[in-house]
C-alpha cells in the first residue's frame, strides 16, 4: 500500500517499508530456474520481507512460460561461510 511516496508494510502496519530486488532460485539441477530483479517489500520496522499478489502471479507465469523468457546461462555457486562462527 502506498502512501505519500513510501509504503506501509502490510504486516506492522507501520509507514517506511521500500521495494528492494532480488533475485530468487526455484527448482534444482536441470530444473534450476534463476528470476532476477523480483521486486519484495521489506519492513525496516517488523524485519519482513515479502511478495505482493500480483509478483507471485508474475513468477508463476513466468515458471509456466519458462522456455519464453529464460536465457541459458552458466552458473556458479559459492557457499558462504562464517570467518568466525
Amino acid at each position: 500500500m502506498k502512501v505519500k511516496g513510501s509504503m506501509i508494510c502490510d504486516n506492522c502496519g507501520k509507514e517506511g517499508a521500500r521495494i528492494r530486488r532480488v533475485s530468487k532460485s526455484y527448482g534444482k539441477g536441470d530444473d534450476l530456474l534463476v528470476i532476477e530483479n523480483v521486486p519484495i517489500i521489506s519492513c525496516p520496522h517488523c524485519g519482513e520481507s515479502y511478495l505482493t499478489a500480483e509478483t507471485l502471479h508474475e513468477i508463476e507465469r513466468i515458471k509456466l512460460h519458462r522456455k519464453s523468457f529464460a536465457a541459458r546461462r552458466k552458473v556458479d555457486v559459492a557457499a558462504f561461510v562464517e570467518a568466525n562462527p
